[in-house]
């Protein structure tokens, strides 16, 4: 991993690596549509054309609309979620959200865990495209 970037939106913190990112919501948010534009901003910034896989790191509580996951799909290099929930029903609306994504979606414990898996489902993909380019 090599330097990141930090973006302080107002209402998140987001911190972007080489291929992925970590964003941190801010306490009370309601996370819907909107955000998505902010969002892709920053994946059009550092991510266009490249893989990368978005970390959900819930140390506050706030509100999903799940819908949101409908959404993300069409962005075609977000090809992982993983979420870090801080709680047990964070876990809970966690496994609720999986539900609306249809991408690979991960539930960790840590941040550590989170960022090999997000890596092995990076590679795979990448391994994918290098073979379908020749």
């Amino acid at each position: 991993m090599g330097l990141f970037h930090y973006y302080n939106s107002g209402h998140a913190e987001i911190f972007v690596f080489d291929d992925f990112l970590v964003k941190q919501i801010k306490e009370g948010e309601s996370i819907d549509k909107e955000e998505l534009e902010i969002f892709n901003e920053v994946l059009e910034k550092h991510f266009k054309n490249k893989n990368m896989a978005y970390i959900s790191n819930r140390i506050t509580s706030y509100s999903v609309n799940p819908l949101v996951y409908k959404e993300a799909e069409k962005i075609s290099n977000m090809v992982a979620v993983a979420i870090i929930p801080a709680t047990p029903k964070m876990r809970a609306n966690a496994e609720y959200e999986r539900q609306f994504y249809n991408k690979p979606f991960g539930i960790f414990d840590n941040l550590s865990k989170a960022i090999k898996w997000v890596h092995k489902i990076i590679e795979k993909e990448n391994s994918k495209q290098v073979i379908t380019n020749d």
